[in-house]
């Protein structure tokens, strides 16, 4: 076994008596064990900061997004909700295959486990995990923002019996909103994504308690809105980008809200 506290300790400096590529296979294991404290522990700091360090070679990062987009279709929940962690980070430092997009996008309107948290398993945050991804693919210039939009519409309309209760809606919207600042967007792909949301939630009769599906989605358009109010900030360090056809979609925000609630 490979002492990867000690690793992180050091700096996260390389191992000199391992092949990289065994270390990497490690680590891969390690992002996807039912062990909290391994799969979101040391491994998870030392292989960030390999990728962005760029002490993994190009073709063996691929590899191992080639992994994580397999990861999608895995029975364990925990191994498939970190697979997107892993994704972003190879995203974030420059490396893609629009083989990851289409797996990714037959996997998180699909996903069922929406729990934040489990005490056995640790963080899952498939919703989470899943929106910092939407945000690293549509950010990314080979991939149609609108592509990831809609994908948002899809996991906002899926049905579930799970309110998020983890800050994932937080998540999504600010995952949604910085695809909202890409200036080649079109006004009504900025706007146009939100049709079947309305059209799905608009025509439904709220009853009460109010359905897990539609408070997720309310309280994720809220903040959306607040957003494109104020902006979003890449990172707390970044100031805050506006949102390209800012006036347009608070307009239709605000109508789709309002559409919703007065059922």
């Amino acid at each position: 076994m490979i002492d990867w506290k000690s690793i992180e300790a050091a700096d996260c400096a390389v191992p000199a008596d391992r092949p990289m590529d065994d270390l990497v296979r490690e680590l891969s294991r390690a992002l996807a064990d039912p062990d909290p404290l391994v799969r979101d522990g040391a491994p998870h700091t030392v292989l960030a900061t390999w990728i962005a360090r760029g002490v993994i070679g190009r073709s063996r990062r691929l590899e191992l997004g080639d992994e994580m987009a397999a990861r999608f279709t895995d029975p364990r929940v925990e191994a498939r909700t970190f697979a997107p962690l892993v994704l972003d980070m190879l995203v974030t430092a420059g490396d893609f295959k629009a083989g990851w997009v289409d797996a990714f996008e037959r996997w998180y309107p699909a996903e069922r486990d929406l729990r934040g948290h489990d005490e056995t398993l640790g963080w899952l945050h498939a919703v989470a995990h899943g929106a910092d991804l939407l945000a690293g693919f549509g950010r990314h210039p080979e991939v149609a923002p609108v592509r990831m939009l809609d994908l948002a519409a899809s996991r906002l309309t899926a049905p579930t019996d799970h309110v998020y209760d983890q800050l994932e809606d937080d998540r999504l919207a600010r995952a949604i909103a910085r695809v909202l600042t890409r200036a080649d967007l079109s006004e009504r792909d900025a706007v146009g994504w939100l049709d079947p949301i309305a059209d799905r939630f608009g025509a439904e009769r709220i009853s009460v308690p109010v359905p897990a599906h539609i408070s997720n989605c309310l309280r994720t358009l809220r903040l959306l809105y607040i957003l494109a109010d104020r902006g979003v900030r890449p990172t707390s360090e970044l100031p805050a980008q506006p949102l390209h056809h800012r006036d347009a979609f608070k307009s239709a925000v605000a109508t789709v809200l309002d559409r919703i609630v007065r059922r």
